[in-house]
């Protein structure tokens, strides 16, 4: 929005606005049409991101998109069971889900990342021996890398359970045990925390 009454969607991000969004440092201007130069690149890589002719520059609402994007692979996540995987492979809703056990909720396993799973196709037939194929095809939160890059905490008496991601800082995932009740939201800088392995 550039009035904050009339409100548009953005466009989707593409791989290479992704790839030229990943080099920039620092915080956003706050003007969808500032133009970003994009740090030392070698000829071939600003022939492949830029195409021909074209300057290496990325306006903020490119940058903005890809960002949205890097955090949404990132820290979208799911809790186990919200979602179920059908014998010919999609993906549905989970009608029968009344959230985690307060047990369950807190533990980081129970959660899952709703993107393409990467880990999952690595681990051994043995590993996948104790997996249910319909509710854990996606990838657990567990297994993040650096280890120690999510918070888990219980609040309101212990009737919430809140997950925070420090890589991202600003993202903040709750889940009300026993209730269909979850859901993220990103209050932050657009900056990944690229100092968390040292600070864990």
């Amino acid at each position: 929005s550039l009035n904050g009454v009339e409100w548009s969607l953005l466009p989707p991000a593409t791989e290479e606005v992704v790839a030229q969004a990943e080099r920039l440092k620092g915080r956003f201007q706050g003007d969808p049409s500032f133009e970003y130069e994009c740090p030392e690149i070698s000829a071939e890589e600003a022939e492949m991101l830029f195409g021909d002719g074209k300057e290496p520059i990325i306006k903020e609402e490119a940058r903005l998109v890809a960002t949205i994007e890097q955090i949404d692979r990132a820290v979208g996540i799911i809790p186990r069971g919200a979602f179920v995987k059908t014998p010919l492979g999609s993906v549905h809703e989970n009608r029968n889900f009344e959230g985690l056990s307060l047990t369950e909720a807190k533990k980081l396993s129970s959660y899952f990342h709703f993107t393409e799973p990467v880990n999952l196709k690595s681990k051994t037939l043995l590993e996948k021996a104790d997996l249910d194929p319909s509710t854990d095809f996606l990838d657990s939160l567990e297994h993040d890398i650096p280890q120690g890059s999510w918070t888990v905490q219980l609040e309101k008496g212990g009737t919430v359970v809140v997950l925070r991601s420090l890589l991202w800082l600003g993202l903040t995932f709750y889940h009300v045990p026993l209730t269909k009740q979850y859901g993220h939201i990103y209050f932050g800088t657009g900056e990944k925390n690229l100092d968390l392995p040292f600070m864990l």
